[in-house]
């Protein structure tokens, strides 16, 4: 059975950089997309960025673009989010999911097959 476990989360001054991983086990890394998604109190979960399995396709929401960038390192089964510049909006529970798409797909939506425990990041002023 496939397990994703994040960390990195934290209190970050806003303007600051912050850096999420995510570790993942029991399934064919090499295989999944990955994707960071957020969800804020009273808001609606939203993918904040996404790499195919090969690396070759990642996406970004408008609202990160330029600030975040997201990538794996498929022989630590790992994947990252660099947020640089952060604002007190990127406050929320960040969480790693995996599809299982081998090579440079793009999933839509939010169905994927695995889902870690979610890390808090709070931005402070």
């Amino acid at each position: 059975e496939g397990r994703l476990v994040e960390s990195g989360g934290g209190t970050v001054q806003a303007g600051r950089a912050l850096r999420l991983s995510c570790v993942a086990s029991g399934l064919s890394f090499d295989d999944y997309a990955l994707a960071w998604f957020r969800q804020a109190p009273g808001k609606e979960r939203e993918r904040v960025a996404y790499i195919s399995s090969n690396g070759a396709s990642i996406v970004y929401a408008d609202s990160v673009k330029g600030r975040f960038t997201i990538s794996r390192d498929n022989a630590r089964t790992s994947a990252y989010l660099q947020m640089n510049n952060v604002k007190l909006e990127d406050t929320a529970v960040y969480y790693c999911a995996a599809v299982w798409l081998p090579g440079r797909g793009v999933a839509s939506g939010s169905t994927y097959d695995w889902w870690g425990q979610g890390t808090q990041v709070t931005v402070s002023s």
